[in-house]
């Protein structure tokens, strides 16, 4: 757990508050899910920059209604925007046109392939709308995806995990909702349970290990023996989410 939480916060902060003035940028654009990764990057981002620069953006993908109502619980604690893009039509009419295509030679493939290519391509919407708007404005995208979730790869590359900067990158569950609480985040948003809204199941339950299982891992390199064989598999398999895009090097 973070020690000194009054310094970590001035220091997160004030660094926000330079690179958003060292790129030259006006504001910052954060997508708004109603979660706590989110309300946290949005506190310190709001105490960072002011309420005027800080834009949320809830971008509901055939989600479920509590979420928009929890991004809006968000957006009016901390006083910043929230705009509302439903991307539900933009998903159907881009995967009915791929599989029209596709159909034939999927044949045959594992099911759950196919169901997680479905699932990725809603965070990489996402990330296409935040780009879309932060260009409109010259704002950057902030981040919002903590350390365990980036150790075990549950991430969508060039999804979730695509941004300009991520001020809780290197913060667990635990301490991002340490900073939250700090920062007054509602506890509606803190206490709820941890979904990407993308499947139907919490993270946890999806993961088959609990975020503190990952942050004792991460801290002490050890946790519960079954749940740290998972998390080393996932932290393995998922390598090429955390690294630079491999590039050959010309004789």
């Amino acid at each position: 757990m973070i020690k000194n939480i009054e310094k970590e916060v001035e220091e997160i902060t004030k660094w926000i508050k330079n690179y958003v003035e060292e790129t030259k940028a006006e504001g910052v654009v954060i997508g708004n899910s109603g979660g706590k990764d989110c309300a946290t990057v949005i506190a310190l981002a709001e105490k960072a920059l002011g309420k005027e620069k800080v834009l949320t953006i809830a971008m509901p993908c055939n989600s479920i209604k509590a979420d928009i109502e929890d991004a809006k619980l968000v957006s009016e604690t901390f006083g910043v925007k929230l705009l509302k893009i439903d991307l539900s039509n933009a998903y159907q009419t881009l995967e009915n046109e791929i599989d029209k295509e596709i159909n034939e030679i999927t044949k045959g493939k594992e099911e759950w392939r196919i169901r997680e290519a479905k699932i990725n391509t809603k965070p990489r919407l996402r990330m296409t709308t935040l780009y879309y708007v932060a260009q409109n404005m010259n704002y950057l995208v902030a981040g919002t995806g903590n350390k365990c979730e980036a150790t075990v790869g549950y991430t969508t590359k060039w999804g979730d995990n695509a941004s300009d900067f991520n001020p809780i990158g290197e913060f667990t569950v635990e301490e991002v909702l340490q900073i939250g609480k700090y920062l007054g985040v509602p506890e509606k948003i803190i206490n709820k349970a941890p979904n990407d809204g993308l499947g139907g199941k919490t993270d946890e339950e999806k993961l088959g290990v609990t975020y503190k299982q990952i942050a004792e891992y991460i801290e002490t390199g050890k946790t519960q023996r079954e749940a740290m064989e998972i998390i080393k598999q996932k932290e393995k398999t998922s390598e090429h989410k955390r690294k630079p895009i491999p590039i050959y090097k010309r004789l």
